[in-house]
């Protein structure tokens, strides 16, 4: 009984720092992407980068782009997890020999409980995206109108 009780705490844990690593990681990616487009005009104290109107459009669309690229990736992830939830599903299926055992139940159960789960995460971190995105966005246009007044 104990046993079982700290594995279910394990995994709950487990699960928390895998979907934090993973929303970290997706920050990171966009973070790095929308700020780190345009290195040569970091290195030349004479051009205006932020106040140059186009600058501002070009790291708005970088960050949209980069937006993209992690949506995909995130999306990409929770179908390979998805994918391995019912390989493994079908990897306990056939060494029950299909009798309709409890390990073989569980396996089903687990499986579609992964994959929601997986489901769920990705919408989260998509959503998580997005918001760093407009962030960027906003933060582009305020710098802009201060710029223009």
């Amino acid at each position: 009984m104990k046993l079982n009780y700290f594995t279910k705490q394990f995994s709950t844990v487990k699960r928390w720092m895998a979907t934090t690593l993973f929303c970290m990681l997706a920050i990171a990616f966009v973070w790095q992407g929308g700020f780190f487009s345009n290195t040569s005009a970091m290195a030349d104290p004479t051009a205006t980068l932020i106040a140059s109107k186009d600058a501002g459009d070009q790291v708005q669309e970088k960050a949209s782009e980069d937006a993209g690229r992690a949506k995909n990736f995130i999306q990409d992830t929770a179908d390979k997890v998805k994918q391995t939830a019912k390989n493994n599903a079908n990897k306990v299926d056939q060494a029950t020999d299909d009798n309709g055992s409890f390990a073989e139940r569980k396996a089903k159960r687990d499986a579609a409980t992964i994959q929601k789960r997986a489901d769920e995460d990705s919408a989260r971190t998509k959503k998580a995206v997005d918001k760093t995105k407009n962030a960027v966005e906003r933060t582009v246009d305020s710098i802009k109108d201060a710029f223009s007044k």
